[in-house]
């Protein structure tokens, strides 16, 4: 972070949202309308579970994605990261196993790790995670808690899961006391309405013999700065992470609680999101435009559908570590794929955000990147 702002530097690390993106005068206009009452409730604590007005326009947003908000409960976060240290704690006990895709969103990497679990990394393909290899981690005697997944333009490698591929998970995991988590930071930030089909959460279908725990946030979709998430979740583990979030931070930020609420019941919500996945797709599509026309061939990567990131492999021989050095000597800077590897092991991969920089510096600093690599650092 400290990199990515200083001057000069072209970013590709962070998974921010461009500042010139935020819905500022929406907000504006919202804060200057509310009623005296609304604005006391702003500034007073709240429930542990989140404001009544918030849950119910929220929870309304989430049926529209099908989601069975009916036999489930709600839970506001204070942004999805505390959703999953949440889960984190209610499940793990020191040396625990749990299950996460390999690469894995690093948030939930410092979670689980700090609730001393013992990761057991899973490798994606092209639909997602690798069915062999979660069956086989599946009949393991000493079981594992939960399993990690994110299915919707994938943190960091951008992957969007197949609709088979995800039923498949579901029917590894029934009966197997697994806990599914199911993390949908960016489901709403897609490119094509070809995908809507696939965008559907795996909790929506709310299976049997499947215990499933839905995140999402509105750090991607209205701005981080609310520190605002969510959890929607069978009853006995909301009743366990209600308990633990009191003890942690006693309830979410009324003030940013009301202005979400305020943002969706106004109608404002689904068109900034409309405007701001427009501009993302722009970008997402020069950066791939420069990747293809400066890597060479012997780089793999995928042209993103959604998200914020593009997820390249190096051949093994070149160090990403190396040419990370060599392009901030040039004014650009991405994150290394080992930061993602719950092992920290991989040495050859790297992860571009398209999100915070426009097309200009997005063609600079791709070409600064794309030449560090035909440097050819190599292994020692």
């Amino acid at each position: 972070m400290k990199l990515a702002t200083r001057p000069g530097i072209i970013s590709f690390a962070g998974g921010m949202p461009d500042n010139n993106l935020f819905p500022v005068d929406e907000v504006k206009e919202i804060i200057n309308t509310l009623t005296t009452e609304q604005q006391q409730t702003a500034f007073q604590y709240g429930p542990t579970p989140g404001l009544p007005s918030l849950l119910e326009s929220l929870g309304e947003f989430l049926a529209g994605k099908g989601l069975p908000l009916g036999t489930n409960r709600l839970m506001i976060t204070t942004g999805s990261q505390q959703a999953i240290a949440l889960l984190a704690r209610a499940f793990i006990d020191p040396g625990d196993r749990v299950l996460v895709e390999n690469p894995c969103f690093i948030g939930a990497i410092s979670a689980f790790k700090s609730n001393q679990a013992e990761l057991t990394g899973i490798d994606l393909d092209t639909e997602g995670i690798r069915i062999d290899q979660l069956e086989r981690e599946a009949r393991r005697p000493d079981k594992a808690k939960f399993l990690y997944l994110t299915p919707y333009f994938h943190n960091p490698g951008g992957l969007l899961y197949s609709a088979a591929r995800k039923q498949q998970v579901t029917s590894t995991l029934t009966g197997t006391d697994i806990v599914l988590i199911e993390d949908d930071a960016y489901g709403n930030l897609y490119f094509y309405d070809d995908d809507k089909p696939r965008l559907t959460p795996i909790k929506a279908a709310d299976p049997d013999g499947v215990d499933i725990c839905y995140t999402g946030s509105f750090s991607k979709i209205l701005g981080p700065g609310l520190r605002l998430g969510w959890l929607l979740l069978p009853d006995d583990i909301y009743q366990r992470c209600e308990l633990i979030k009191q003890s942690i931070d006693a309830c979410s930020p009324s003030f940013t609680q009301v202005i979400a609420d305020q943002f969706i019941r106004r109608g404002l919500l689904e068109p900034y999101i409309e405007r701001v996945r427009h501009e993302y797709r722009r970008r997402a599509e020069t950066m791939s435009d420069m990747l293809q026309h400066t890597l060479p061939p012997d780089v793999q990567w995928n042209r993103p559908r959604g998200g914020f990131y593009i997820w390249l492999t190096l051949p093994d021989h070149i160090d990403a570590s190396a040419v990370l050095k060599r392009s901030i000597d040039q004014g650009a800077v991405f994150v290394i794929g080992k930061t993602f590897d719950p092992k920290g092991k991989q040495h050859n991969t790297l992860r571009l955000s398209y999100c915070n920089t426009n097309e200009e510096q997005i063609k600079t600093g791709i070409t600064i990147i794309a030449n560090a690599i035909k440097q050819g650092n190599v292994l020692s």
